[in-house]
């Protein structure tokens, strides 16, 4: 419906997004190297992959498959995609609004929220279809979760994007960010699970709203609300009264 292009949104906290950018390479590596042949690709997905019937102990995998636990899955799942268009997806989404969510909650933290909103994803998705063989793959759920904590910290912000795929468009991140949320609940009641997790999406949400106010740093407000920087207070030697209190300043413009 739309891809995200550009966010005119400096960082506040951090001088580079390092945790974002190698999430992304990270990922891009992992593709490359899964791709080399469809035997790569398939023992990745079947091996890596989150597979609930797995995690609740109705199958198990072949022996050859079983490179990690089954709990790492939870993680590891989320670092494995299908083709170049869903890996470019989510990394574009990721390149867009992954480094303001980090700027707002510090590298650690960013990570551990990362991990911790693709995990909620797996969890979600494995409730829904505890008895699914399908291995899940993909990043959509930690990218859920940092679209929605982007959209609780900047909803004000204006961002370029491709309305439909083609018509470019400069508007609040509100607007398509809200739109795409409430499309994947949407789709949970009325598709529930096909070819693509949408209570996946959903528990990466969830887990973004819940998590983003422990996560964030304290000085960083909510729905782009105006913070008054402390300055020094300057006396007028001749009233010997303070002069206004300068107009404040405004994160996330």
């Amino acid at each position: 419906m739309f891809i995200p292009l550009y966010d005119a949104n400096s960082l506040k906290y951090i001088k580079l997004q390092y945790v974002t950018l190698t999430l992304i390479a990270l990922n891009v590596l992992i593709f490359c190297l899964t791709s080399l042949s469809d035997t790569a690709s398939n023992a990745a997905a079947i091996g890596f992959g989150y597979i609930p019937a797995v995690m609740h102990h109705t199958a198990a995998l072949p022996p050859e498959f079983d490179f990690v636990p089954s709990t790492f899955t939870y993680v590891t799942y989320a670092f494995l995609h299908a083709n170049i268009w869903h890996l470019g997806g989510n990394m574009l989404f990721l390149w867009v609004f992954g480094d303001n969510v980090e700027d707002a909650m510090g590298h650690i933290k960013f990570l551990i929220f990362y991990l911790l909103c693709a995990a909620a994803g797996a969890f979600l998705h494995g409730t829904l279809d505890p008895m699914s063989e399908g291995p899940l793959i993909g990043a959509s759920a930690a990218i859920a979760g940092v679209i929605m904590a982007y959209l609780l910290l900047h909803p004000r912000v204006r961002v370029w994007v491709l309305a439909f795929g083609r018509i470019p468009l400069r508007i609040p991140a509100l607007y398509p960010l809200l739109l795409w949320v409430g499309i994947q609940f949407v789709m949970v009641i009325t598709h529930g699970e096909d070819r693509i997790s949408w209570s996946g999406h959903v528990g990466g949400i969830i887990a973004g709203a819940l998590l983003l106010i422990p996560f964030k740093r304290r000085s960083v407000p909510l729905f782009d609300r105006a913070i008054v920087s402390p300055r020094a207070v300057v006396v007028d030697k001749q009233s010997e009264q303070t002069p206004p209190e300068p107009p404040s300043t405004r994160w996330g413009r």
